[in-house]
């Protein structure tokens, strides 16, 4: 049909016909009428209606098979975006019936095999949302179906149909996160195994029937072979999510007894190269196979103890063992005639009845390596165990331990293991020569990928074994291992030799104690390294992985002869080191230099060699992943060898660009290239400012906010900009303030990299002040914004921040400088959020029982809002006061005065940091200039923080000292060498009162002003000092005895003074009740 959309999509209401004509557009070749129509069934799709008109369209069969597709399709995404009643747009719930009324009935008498798929997974996705609660009868219902197309009048299409659609519920269901979907599914699991049982039974014996007696029937058989490989699909992932207790379930029992009678029954079938069945159908039986071998391991993996418990499980297990040991006769090459025999066999039908039998044997020895977890590494639960559970458990441990892993069998199988399956086959051996580097990627796999290949599995289970049994495996594996490495020269039996080193490598943790590897390493490894023989490169291969397994667990070895193997492993102009051992040994390379007993000075003479071969086998390889290993080499290199690789650098950095070129797409071989510099630039320390111009411009493409590369690289670029950043020498300030403007846009509330960009606006304020602090204004508003919203770490980020920008301010451009910084605090609103958040915490401390108003200000943020008050107050007191009242305009000075000095006083207590506990002493007794009452006031707290703080920075109390704070020596704080941000950072902690001010010193001084202000020591007692608590003044009145402080002293409501005045005696003068009565109590001479 030629149709033509010429109106916008909008204006089309939706219709049965109308839908059909833009579907039929849809599915058309012409580009303007896919637009157009693509467009319009956008619009329609928050429409009432038009997901169940598609359903419409879709069963009626007569229509075109491309437009029937599109609309399930369609509706299958439409349940993804709209069906969840919280979806803006939400499908309607009439809309919702209707559409799962039609789904199961449609989806079992589609005759075409790709819609019928489509239509299982939307029901699938249905059920997923709603079962049980909204649709109960879901599985009740695909189960009825299967029921009656079951039946031998149904139609075959129908069966298969509905086998597909029980297929694609139980997946959904039996990932499932919910409980209660789980238990709805268990709840249903008896009927549904009732029925799918049966069918999959008479299945079966229908086509077994077939191949032992013949028959006419062939094309019956066929499909009765694919039902009962779909029900076995089910019936797989049904059993393990159906039940959590399986051995308690009789109708499990029967299910499990009857599938391990038929995978004996089978494995013949499958298994016998000269099986007359026809290789299609053989791939079915081989795939009825693979199923229940997965639903054996699923079981194990995931009901340990109900599997052990199962009838028949040990016996299953040592039949697979059976198999692994058959197989292991045949499976790998044990001389190189073995290897060129075979290898010159047609390559097809080499591996013609390998793969089953290999499948099988990995199958069974994931099986066994659950069991050995089951016994020796149980799987801890949070869910409540009931006796009986607990009971199992144990009974299951003890069933496999007695039965199935005894000492015996943990021999047999670790001498298996390393003789047949450490052993390389001859298709490895292919491989290693035609895809050198996809092999030893494959070889080299991490994360799960062992579990698909029967050699590494193989080594885990080996592993496995070693650790558990340790005393009986040890000393067989050491009698083979002295047999063929001790007279290595004269053991020709290299597949051997290679599988048992194998072993020796895997067991390093467990052997340690027990082989002297040192001398194995001088007299054996150290000769076999250099042998030329045909072959010898299948053992220098395994001795780089040895000794790298090995170095970082054993303290004493040779390293230096250990060096000199991976250099001449390295070497390329030996034609034995082909690919494969140079990337190995480039991969192992990591692990002889990053232990912690590394020191350069070993490393030193094989340092340049080991570094041009490695960097040019980087650029020869092709592989990413290889390259990428052979990078993160390179990178624990530069910074294992720290400022030794200064003379390398040059070669690195030459190497980087066109590797950085080269990458393209592949940004995880940049972010190791960012890595590499990073490195490379904290090792390089001042020096690194020579590379700036290759790697500011590296930095500001990845960071840039409109570059498509910053989400892959931002992390990374933004560690190396802080290491260049904290390793930039004075002279190259200009090349890293450009970068400024980039820090802007991160500076956001849940940024993902707030915390960092925080760190690297700090380090820009130690590096460049004056740049910094001309473009504040641009900071301020997101610091205000973060002190609102932020986490606590991002607020304490900040406020360090503007406390380093005061102390540049003040610096820089004396108090001008810092009444214009105060200017743009408050033109922000930066000192008003400080002062509305201590006001807000003044009142929460204030109130009290259940309504008592709370506080978003915590502890250590508080302590930090009065820190950069307190930067304000030592500077200028009155400065302090003008920024207090423009902060607060609408409320008298005296006021605001008054809570804010109640909260500061109050939080002193909670100051643990000494640094900022100090500041805050000396801010507080800077007021005391002002002289006004609102301050003298609270002189009994003053002494009470005098006297504590004092005594906690004094070493000794009668030290004649500056506190401990005071730096002593400025030289102690010069680098070795001086990059600007330790510059700006050691200028800072000159002019910081914490670290140059001595608190008595500062405490006698404004004493003494505000007695003189006080109109003498008699005015200031009468007015002041009787006011102040007993205990405090005896206290504070202890320091004079330890002439920590030079001046008048308040004790016992009395007054030390120095007498005659200018002398170096001291007078008691009495006060009581407000009139002073000179009595002369005690005379002392201080020296």
């Amino acid at each position: 049909m030629n149709f033509t959309i010429e109106v916008p999509g909008e204006a089309n209401p939706l219709s049965i016909q109308t839908l059909y004509h833009t579907l039929t557009a849809a599915s058309s070749t012409d580009p303007q009428q896919i637009k157009s129509a693509t467009q319009q069934l956008q619009n329609w799709e928050k429409q009432a209606g038009y997901y169940s008109s598609l359903q419409t369209i879709f069963v009626d069969t007569s229509l075109p098979v491309e437009v029937r597709y599109l609309c399930i399709i369609q509706l299958k995404n439409g349940i993804d975006r709209y069906w969840r009643k919280t979806a803006p747009n939400a499908i309607k719930k009439d809309e919702k019936n209707q559409i799962r009324a039609r789904s199961i009935e449609s989806g079992t008498k589609e005759p075409d095999a790709r819609l019928a798929l489509q239509n299982a997974l939307m029901i699938a996705k249905i059920i997923r949302h709603e079962y049980p609660l909204d649709w109960p009868e879901a599985v009740s219902t695909i189960v009825s179906n299967l029921r009656s197309a079951s039946q031998p009048t149904s139609n075959t299409i129908e069966l298969a149909r509905a086998l597909l659609i029980l297929l694609e519920a139980i997946k959904e269901l039996s990932t499932a996160r919910i409980q209660r979907t789980r238990a709805s599914l268990q709840a249903a699991a008896v009927e549904v195994l009732q029925v799918l049982g049966k069918m999959y039974v008479d299945k079966v014996q229908t086509w077994t029937n077939f191949f032992r007696q013949g028959g006419d029937d062939e094309g019956g058989t066929i499909d009765s072979i694919e039902q009962s490989l779909v029900a076995l699909r089910v019936l797989r992932r049904l059993l393990v999510a159906g039940w959590d207790f399986p051995n308690r379930s009789p109708e499990f029992e029967h299910v499990w007894v009857l599938l391990i009678n038929h995978f004996h029954d089978m494995l013949p079938l499958a298994a016998d190269g000269s099986s007359s069945l026809h290789k299609s159908v053989r791939l079915l039986v081989e795939k009825h196979l693979r199923q229940i071998a997965k639903l054996h391991q699923n079981l194990a993996k995931n009901h340990p103890a109900g599997f052990a418990l199962l009838p028949g499980s040990t016996q299953l297990v040592s039949a697979y063992w059976s198999l692994i040991a058959r197989l292991g006769e045949t499976f790998g090459s044990h001389t190189l005639v073995d290897f060129d025999n075979q290898n010159g066999m047609d390559r097809d039908a080499d591996d013609a009845n390998v793969p089953i039998m290999e499948y099988l044997s990995l199958k069974g020895l994931l099986l066994l390596r659950e069991c050995v977890k089951m016994v020796f590494n149980p799987a801890q639960t949070f869910k409540y165990q009931q006796a009986q559970d607990k009971e199992e458990k144990a009974r299951s441990r003890e069933l496999i331990k007695r039965d199935l892993l005894t000492e015996d069998f943990a021999q047999t199988t670790m001498q298996t293991l390393v003789t047949r399956y450490f052993v390389f086959r001859p298709r490895d051996l292919r491989e290693w020569e035609e895809q050198p580097e996809e092999w030893e990627r494959r070889e080299e796999g991490e994360d799960d990928i062992w579990e698909f290949s029967i050699r590494s599995c193989a080594e885990k289970l080996f592993l496995e074994l070693m650790l558990h049994y340790k005393t009986q495996l040890v000393p067989t594996l050491l009698s083979v291992f002295g047999k063929v490495a001790y007279k290595a020269t004269q053991n020709t039996n290299m597949f051997l030799k290679e599988s048992v080193y194998g072993a020796i490598g895997l067991g390093a943790a467990v052997l340690e104690d027990e082989i002297d590897f040192n001398s194995f390493l001088n007299e054996t490894l150290a000769r076999e390294v250099q042998v030329s023989q045909s072959g010898y490169n299948i053992l220098r291969r395994r001795i780089a992985i040895v000794l790298g397994k090995w170095l970082p667990v054993k303290d004493g070895l040779n390293r230096p002869l250990v060096y000199q193997i991976f250099q001449h492993l390295l070497n390329k102009q030996d034609p034995l080191n082909d690919l494969v051992v140079r990337i190995t040994a480039g991969r192992q390379l990591k692990n002889i230099i990053s232990p912690f007993e590394f020191t350069f000075e070993g490393f030193r003479p094989y340092c340049a060699t080991v570094l041009g071969h490695l960097m040019a086998l980087i650029e020869e390889v092709e592989l990413s992943e290889t390259k990428l290993a052979l990078l993160s080499t390179l990178s624990t290199l530069v910074q294992s060898v720290e400022d030794g690789i200064v003379p390398f650098a040059d070669h690195i950095i030459s190497l980087l660009p066109p590797l950085w070129e080269q990458a393209g797409a592949e940004f995880l071989m940049k972010q190791s290239i960012l890595g590499i510099l990073s490195s490379l630039m904290s090792s390089m320390k001042g020096s690194s400012q020579k590379y700036h111009s290759l790697i500011i411009p590296l930095i500001d493409s990845s960071v840039d906010i409109g570059s498509e590369t910053r989400i892959y690289l931002l992390d990374d670029a933004m560690d190396l900009w802080a290491t260049v950043l904290q390793q930039t020498p004075p002279a190259g300030i200009t090349d890293v303030v450009p970068l400024v403007p980039h820090l802007f846009p991160m500076l956001e509330v849940g940024s993902d990299t707030l915390r960092r960009a925080l760190e690297i606006t700090e380090i820009y304020v130690y590096l460049a002040p004056s740049q910094v602090l001309a473009s504040f204004d641009v900071f301020l508003p997101p610091f205000v914004g973060l002190l609102e919203h932020a986490k606590r770490e991002a607020t304490g980020l900040v406020l360090a921040i503007v406390d380093k920008a005061i102390q540049s301010a003040l610096m820089l451009g004396g108090k001008d400088g810092l009444t214009t910084l105060t200017s743009q605090l408050l033109q922000f609103s930066l000192l008003q959020t400080i002062v509305a958040g201590l006001r807000g915490a003044h009142q929460a401390h204030q109130s009290s029982g259940p309504n008592r108003s709370k506080t978003w200000l915590d502890v250590l943020v508080e302590t930090d809002y009065l820190s950069i008050l307190s930067r304000l107050t030592i500077t200028s007191p009155d400065l302090f006061l003008e920024a207090l009242k423009a902060a607060v305009p609408n409320e008298e000075l005296n006021v605001s005065i008054k809570w804010l000095l109640s909260e500061w006083f109050g939080h002193l207590d909670n100051i643990s940091h000494p640094e900022k506990k100090k500041l805050s002493c000396l801010a507080l007794t800077a007021l005391l200039q002002t002289g006004q009452p609102w301050i003298m006031v609270h002189l009994q707290e003053l002494m009470a923080i005098w006297t504590e703080t004092v005594l906690d920075l004094y070493d000794e109390p009668d030290s004649k000292e500056a506190d401990c704070l005071v730096y002593k020596d400025p030289r102690s704080l010069e680098a070795e060498e001086e990059t600007a941000a330790k510059e700006g950072q050691r200028k800072l902690l000159l002019i910081d009162p914490v670290h140059q001010v001595d608190l008595r010193g500062s405490i006698r001084e404004h004493l003494e002003c505000i007695i003189s202000a006080s109109g003498g020591s008699e005015a200031f007692q009468t007015e002041w000092v009787a006011n102040v608590d007993r205990d405090v003044l005896q206290e504070f009145g202890k320091l004079a005895n330890q002439a920590i402080i030079d001046l008048p002293i308040l004790s016992d409501h009395g007054i030390w003074m120095r007498y005659p005045p200018g002398t170096e005696y001291w007078m008691w003068r009495r006060i009581l009740l407000g009139s002073t009565h000179n009595v002369t109590h005690k005379v002392i001479q201080t020296t």
